[in-house]
């Protein structure tokens, strides 16, 4: 049994990112585990948008099957806000209480700052010494990819045909963030990227990944 730790700098990064891969993992008998870097505060959201976020995020966790999910509490879109040692500090922690064999984060080429910040305070806790992690990965976050010099180029890849459907179902739970087409967040643009990934793989349906590091044994 492996565990697998999947840091989302926010609610639905997960999702977007490996949801189909999270499920095969459970589906397997692997613990997958949850990290969500940030939340929303007043007055910028309302008390009812927070709450509401907290119901979609445990239904989308019901159904992919998160073993656990943590939560850092740090400011969305204000991470550059607050001192590095902090954010490196608490991605660390979940690190070492988690002790994953595959570590999954977000790209480095990412639009949003928060998933540029995330990434680097996910490299810092993952120095290979004081822990188990053999396998790095970045996700894609649809919408978020970076087109230029940091562009996103996957080198990994993971059949989702047999999971593509909870993937969707998963991300539906989160009703403020689904789109409609032709939007990239929407049900039909997500397949789309699956069905594209898939594509590059020789796969009906896939996402892909950059491998940061993997020790090979």
């Amino acid at each position: 049994m492996k565990k697998i730790l999947v840091i989302a700098p926010h609610p639905d990064d997960e999702v977007l990112g490996c949801g189909g891969t999270i499920k095969k993992y459970v589906k397997a008998g692997d613990e997958v585990f949850l990290g969500i870097v940030t939340k929303a505060y007043a007055p910028d959201w309302s008390e009812k948008y927070m709450e509401d976020k907290l119901v979609d995020i445990k239904k989308s966790n019901a159904v992919l099957g998160f073993k656990k999910t943590y939560f850092l509490d740090l400011p969305t879109v204000k991470l550059d806000t607050i001192p590095r040692k902090e954010l490196n500090d608490k991605i660390r922690g979940l690190v070492k209480e988690v002790d994953p064999d595959i570590l999954f984060i977000p790209h480095v080429g990412d639009l949003n700052h928060d998933h540029r910040l995330v990434f680097e305070a996910c490299l810092v806790a993952a120095r290979p010494t004081g822990n188990k992690i053999k396998k790095i990965l970045a996700y894609e976050t649809l919408s978020e990819a970076s087109r230029g010099a940091k562009q996103f180029t996957p080198n990994a890849y993971m059949d989702i045909t047999k999971t593509l459907k909870d993937k969707l179902k998963a991300i539906a739970c989160y009703k403020s963030e689904l789109q409609k087409y032709p939007h990239p967040r929407s049900l039909e643009g997500i397949t789309a990227l699956a069905k594209k990934r898939g594509t590059e793989s020789g796969l009906l349906a896939a996402e892909a990944f950059m491998v940061i590091r993997e020790i090979l044994s």
